[in-house]
């Protein structure tokens, strides 16, 4: 039997000819974002605009954006990182102490709601922005131009400003069944040969592929 031949998650332009979608891995430059293997971002303009919309991720930030794999993301997506906050208990939300001199001795309040965590199989669509300590889950849809401030349960679609659910892809039961799957972590052939089952919804051939 030959061997089976993949496309090759390390390239960055994986369409022949074509440079406005790329696997966005191979191009991030920032520690902080973290990119599984197949996620592409689509951009007429230029992919490299993508870490332009990763906004207020400073050097010194601890938080992360994760993003898992086999995910699909629209151009223009942003994602709203903590160095965006700015602390609420005093009179002034000012950030003093960013400017030095006589404010350096100012305490500054470091305001972080988590790392920005999405699934795997997620599709983001075209203008989306996602806000601090979002987790969005396995399989689920983010529509054009929605405002995700809260978490997002997996394959659910979502949308609007502020982002609501519109509805769920499936039933509790295939929901549960399908993050117990976890397709996108089998072995590049075993996703080759259930590529029908998956990208059709045949629940009962990916029944028996387990």
């Amino acid at each position: 039997m030959s061997k089976m031949l993949h496309p090759d998650p390390n390239v960055l332009y994986p369409i022949p000819g074509v440079t406005r979608t790329c696997f966005l891995k191979n191009l991030i430059t920032k520690p902080q974002i973290i990119v599984g293997d197949y996620t592409y971002y689509d951009d007429p303009e230029d992919v490299h605009n993508f870490e332009k919309n990763v906004l207020y991720l400073f050097g010194f930030s601890t938080d992360k954006l994760i993003i898992g794999k086999f995910c699909q993301i629209a151009t223009g997506v942003r994602f709203m990182m903590n160095g965006a906050n700015h602390a609420m208990k005093g009179v002034s939300t000012y950030p003093f102490k960013v400017f030095g001199e006589s404010w350096n001795d100012v305490e500054l309040d470091i305001v972080s709601k988590g790392d920005i965590v999405i699934g795997h199989d997620v599709w983001i669509g075209n203008s989306a922005t996602i806000m601090q300590g979002v987790n969005i889950g396995h399989g689920a849809i983010i529509g054009t131009n929605a405002l995700v401030t809260k978490d997002v349960a997996p394959y659910t679609v979502v949308g609007g400003n502020p982002a609501k659910v519109i509805r769920q892809r499936f039933d509790d039961d295939t929901v549960d069944f399908l993050v117990k799957l976890a397709w996108w972590d089998w072995p590049l052939d075993k996703i080759a040969t259930h590529l029908n089952a998956i990208s059709n919804g045949d629940l009962e051939a990916l029944r028996r592929a387990i």
